[in-house]
């Protein structure tokens, strides 16, 4: 069975920064795309970013400068790093890849971000 588990969430004030992870089980990421989703309630899921196998990446236009999508293969672990954090980051935020995508696979972790 495929498990995504994303952790590192947490409250922080505007400015802040944080690095969630993504750990799998039942699944290995290399090779494959990868992805970070968030969704904030009332809201849609949204697509943040995207890695694709051959290591290029997008980002959403609201996260482009301040979000790091990597991968270290070695631990089999996704990152997300984000940096100046604004309050309308806030948001559940989920990991996917391959064809795991979206907000409903996992628990996601959860990012609040305030003053």
């Amino acid at each position: 069975e495929v498990q995504l588990v994303e952790s590192g969430g947490g409250s922080v004030q505007p400015g802040g920064s944080l690095r969630l992870s993504c750990t799998a089980s039942g699944f290995t990421f290399d090779d494959s795309d990868i992805f970070w989703y968030r969704q904030a309630p009332g809201n849609e899921c949204e697509l943040v970013s995207h890695s694709n196998s051959d290591g290029s990446r997008w980002y959403a236009d609201s996260v482009k400068g301040r979000f790091t999508i990597s991968l270290d293969n070695a631990k089999n672990t996704l990152y997300l790093q984000m940096h100046s954090l604004k309050p309308e980051d806030s948001a559940v935020y989920y990991c996917g890849a391959g064809l795991i995508v979206g907000c409903d696979w996992g628990q996601g972790t959860q990012v609040t971000v305030s003053s």
